[in-house]
């Protein structure tokens, strides 16, 4: 009977013992789960430039990267002096960045534009963007695909210099470096452009891009080396609906489109919001809506921004945009940054 006894309690205690390890077994399992969701990127940049070719004559008058084997992602880039638009050099041909919103080139030649990769998803894609064909993102992709036609225009958020009315974009330059960064709050594209000729000045001029996890928007720093007027930023008029707004205080204003102005086509809002004191006015130029900024050698910060209707769980009406945009003048109204 005793030893009947014992047996049951022995047994007891290893169910006991059994059952503890069990529960500290599932609860590391749900740490290391927990932790493997959290070291999930929700942001990242890349610039990818292709390699195993060599520069040649073109049919288009310039030099374009032919035979190229592969792309090979760089931390740092000094634009090759032949480097021009459809040169088959660069993939994508600029850098890139996103968030699990949403993702941006930037065309790193004399159009200097920037352009939208509309989601699809909340993973990241920009490594996969271009790998199966140059241009392939012009079509629709599981991912996504390039919304936003740019044609002569800033594209959303880029910049020019206004002379004589005209916006003139980099195609004076002496050299520009890009680099790219990425960490577990934001990631950034940085690039230094030296000796760009506009009108009679020659300036450089900085500009840093930075997206946060759960963001659309773009923080864009800029820092000209002299201080020259018509400096803009801007949105391209697809000739849909324009807004503007200023925040309570009046210290930040946006500007904004929205409607179908996709290559899709489908909706697709746009805005660019600014610090009012560190602009001299908003004005219509020939493709864009431009946001004019004072001259200065300090650095300024603008932020922009694109929200697509095919986004997951996205904004898909004009009345949700303005609602979204408003909220983001009250953050900015309350704490003067986002």
């Amino acid at each position: 009977m005793k030893t009947s006894k014992l047996i049951a309690a022995l047994l007891c205690v290893s169910t006991i013992v059994a059952c503890k390890s069990e529960k500290k077994e599932d609860t590391k399992q749900e740490v290391q789960q927990e932790q493997k969701v959290e070291d999930t990127p929700k942001t990242y940049a890349e610039i990818s430039v292709a390699q195993g070719g060599e520069w040649k004559d073109g049919p288009r008058g310039h030099q374009e990267y032919s035979n190229g084997t592969s792309f090979k992602n760089v931390n740092r880039l000094k634009v090759p002096a032949q480097h021009t638009d459809h040169t088959w050099f660069i993939r994508y041909e600029g850098p890139g960045w996103e968030s699990n919103k949403v993702g941006y080139r930037l065309y790193l030649d004399w159009r200097n534009a920037i352009d939208i990769f509309g989601k699809k998803t909340d993973t990241m894609v920009l490594g996969q963007v271009g790998q199966d064909g140059f241009d392939s993102y012009h079509e629709p992709q599981p991912w996504g695909q390039d919304i936003l036609k740019v044609g002569k225009g800033l594209g959303v958020g880029s910049l020019g210099r206004l002379v004589n009315d005209e916006v003139l974009h980099f195609k004076n330059v002496d050299s520009t470096f890009a680099s790219v960064e990425n960490s577990a709050n934001a990631s950034s594209v940085v690039v230094d452009y030296y000796g760009w000729k506009t009108g009679e000045d020659t300036i450089d001029l900085q500009s840093t891009l930075s997206i946060q996890p759960d963001k659309r928007y773009t923080k864009h720093t800029i820092q000209p080396s002299k201080a020259v007027d018509g400096i803009v930023t801007g949105i391209i008029d697809h000739k849909v609906s324009y807004f503007t707004k200023e925040s309570e205080n009046k210290k930040w204003a946006y500007i904004a489109t929205y409607g179908e102005q996709t290559l899709v086509p489908d909706d697709l809002g746009m805005a660019v919001i600014y610090e009012v004191d560190t602009t001299v006015e908003v004005k219509k130029g020939e493709f864009d809506y431009l946001v004019e900024f004072k001259p200065t050698t300090e650095p300024v910060s603008f932020y922009f921004l694109g929200a697509w209707e095919q986004e997951p769980e996205g904004i898909k009406t004009e009345k949700e945009f303005l609602d979204y945009l408003d909220g983001l003048l009250t953050e900015l109204n309350s704490n003067n940054t986002l």
